[in-house]
């Protein structure tokens, strides 16, 4: 499936390990705090699970969407939708 990682993080240190776990995982940054790629479900619980033993949930959010591939290629880019420094060709690739 694909899934966005969204995440709003008050500490730099746990905001740095949610980016390293989503990384390790596959999915690609698309803006500072997301990012977008395929996961089985196995992979999203074992990321749901990593960051729950990391977030304060006092402060921090995170959010992780499932989308279908029709949904992703119906999705609206407006403007500078992605950072193009951080994009890659894979993400990219799922849009088409």
């Amino acid at each position: 499936m694909i899934v966005w990682v969204i995440y709003d993080i008050k500490e730099n240190k746990v905001r740095n390990r949610i980016a390293k776990a989503c990384k390790k995982a596959g999915l690609y940054r698309v803006q500072l705090s997301v990012f977008l790629g395929t996961l089985n479900n196995n992979e999203k619980d074992t990321l749901e699970v990593e960051f729950s033993d990391l977030l304060d949930e006092e402060t921090d959010s995170v959010y992780i969407f499932p989308m279908s591939k029709d949904e992703l290629r119906q999705t609206v880019l407006l403007g500078q939708a992605f950072d193009k420094k951080l994009v890659t060709d894979e993400v990219k690739a799922l849009f088409l």
